[in-house]
């Protein structure tokens, strides 16, 4: 139930932080997408429009719910979560190489793995929440990474091996602040590394099978690539020097807008999706980037804010895995683009071109404005 008296507890800078990135995207789409379509050169830009507009209605219901009434449907949240993901594998339409998308229409299709990241958050925060002081032995754990690592198998199997990895922070992020004890929590974290990192050596060196395609295990590695080799456009680290070269040349101020030439010529692929960011860096270089940086900072930590002042565990959980899951996607984002983490297909969050990734991001977005209004009863 929604009372007009709950806008007294609205965060103001944090939604005016949220409309500037949905008009950074915006701008950065008139000019990351101009060449990509010569016909119906606005296309992407009408599409992130419509997108947007649409997410942010989805976004306006979700807030008019309270959101204690998810308690009552967690479950029911996650096997629908579980069905998605099943259906995927089953009759999802491959793309590059993976079956990540489901045909709603004849133009239109959506991607249930980046909507699995909000059922999660939700699911995932009532879980810890039930087991409130009851999180201090590794047997512990054992129930939190069973819960989480169905879903995350299902994804990884799509392939889609970045969203797994975004299931991993949710875990980490709530988790931690639902009562884990750090030291324990850190050295199981290290072990699953080291297990990780060790079966990719071995397969590199040994031959050893591990549960990834051979493009994943070579986008992890493509980053140690060192860039005086040289390379061409079949090349896995093709797509990673260009966006060097495109942030790089950007300088302090930038090309100027659609004056890049990375970008603009298309030497860049996926410049308007998941490296939507080396257009900043080029055509408004270094202070156009910080920029950038500076608004997800001030997101993330209006967030944390909001999360600390949440008026019940629930509330602060789901807050955090919000938080979790857009620092994650941020991180790696701008980590990938500038060649200083393995690529792993994450697009960078209220930014990238995508219809189902901005609705899913509006939508956790959303419940953070949802939690934050009910963070004190109304009193009559």
């Amino acid at each position: 139930m929604f009372e007009k008296r709950m806008l007294r507890n609205l965060d103001f800078l944090f939604i005016f932080v949220v409309v500037l990135l949905l008009g950074g995207s915006l701008l950065v789409m008139s000019t990351a997408s101009i060449s990509l379509k010569s016909l119906h050169p606005y296309y992407y830009l009408k599409q992130q429009m419509a997108w947007i507009a649409s997410g942010l209605a989805l976004l306006a219901v979700l807030v008019a719910l309270d959101y204690h009434i998810f308690r009552k449907l967690t479950w029911w949240l996650y096997f629908l979560n579980l069905g998605l993901l099943v259906s995927v594998l089953l009759f999802g339409n491959e793309a590059m190489g993976a079956a990540r998308w489901i045909q709603v229409t004849g133009n239109v299709a959506i991607q249930p793995s980046e909507f699995a990241k909000v059922l999660i958050i939700v699911c995932f925060a009532d879980f810890v929440a039930k087991r409130k002081g009851k999180l201090n032995t590794f047997r512990d754990f054992i129930p939190c990474f069973l819960y989480i690592g169905v879903p995350m198998v299902l994804i990884v199997l799509q392939p889609d091996l970045g969203t797994g990895l975004v299931f991993g922070a949710i875990m980490i992020g709530i988790m931690l602040v639902g009562g884990a004890k750090p030291w324990k929590f850190f050295a199981v974290f290290v072990l699953i590394t080291s297990l990780g990192v060790g079966a990719i050596f071995a397969h590199l060196e040994f031959g050893m099978p591990i549960p990834l395609k051979e493009y994943q295990v070579k986008r992890v590695t493509t980053f140690l690539k060192p860039a005086d080799q040289g390379v061409t456009v079949k090349d896995d680290a093709y797509q990673v020097m260009q966006s060097m070269v495109a942030i790089g040349s950007g300088g302090l101020w930038g090309k100027g807008y659609r004056e890049g030439t990375q970008g603009q010529l298309n030497f860049l692929p996926e410049h308007h999706t998941d490296f939507v960011f080396s257009i900043v860096g080029e055509e408004f270089g270094f202070v156009g980037s910080v920029t950038l940086l500076f608004l997800f900072l001030i997101l993330l930590l209006r967030g944390v804010g909001i999360a600390m002042s949440a008026e019940d565990q629930f509330g602060a959980l789901i807050v955090t895995g919000v938080v979790a899951m857009l620092a994650f996607h941020i991180l790696v984002n701008v980590g990938m683009t500038s060649g200083m983490m393995p690529v792993t297909g994450i697009p960078l969050p209220l930014i990238s071109y995508g219809g189902s990734a901005m609705w899913s991001n509006l939508l956790a977005i959303g419940l953070v404005i949802n939690i934050n209004l009910r963070r004190q009863k109304l009193m009559f």
